[in-house]
């Protein structure tokens, strides 16, 4: 097993689904300014309840900013906010490392309303 890949302990339905995910269409995408670790900052539209969303994701390993807009991406919209330099995060934006540690976004297959959520 790979680091990291250990399994976690069991958790109910009721657990899973206190972890808000939707699906968002990145609208802009720039580099973060004075982020200790190289990263991306998106505004992402998850429709009418949640509207958009601020995120950075440290993804520039294999994603430039202008292929990112019109992407839909997957994020977590109940954390709370947070602070990433003079940045403020809102969401999550999901993904998964590959190989050599860059992260891969997660996000639909197919294109899906803005603001679907994991079921």
């Amino acid at each position: 097993m790979h680091a990291g890949s250990e399994a976690t302990p069991t958790i109910s339905f009721d657990d899973f689904m206190k972890v808000d995910i939707r699906i968002g269409t990145v609208l802009e995408a720039a580099p973060l300014d004075g982020a200790r670790k190289p990263a991306i900052r998106m505004r992402i539209d998850f429709g009418g309840d949640i509207g958009v969303r601020a995120s950075s994701a440290q993804i520039t390993v294999h994603y430039r900013p202008e292929d990112l807009v019109g992407r839909q991406v997957a994020a977590v919209v109940n954390f709370p906010p947070r602070q990433i330099g003079k940045f403020m995060s809102q969401v999550l934006t999901l993904g998964f490392a590959d190989a050599d540690g860059a992260i891969v976004l997660a996000s639909p297959e197919r294109p899906v309303p803005n603001g679907a959520r994991l079921i």
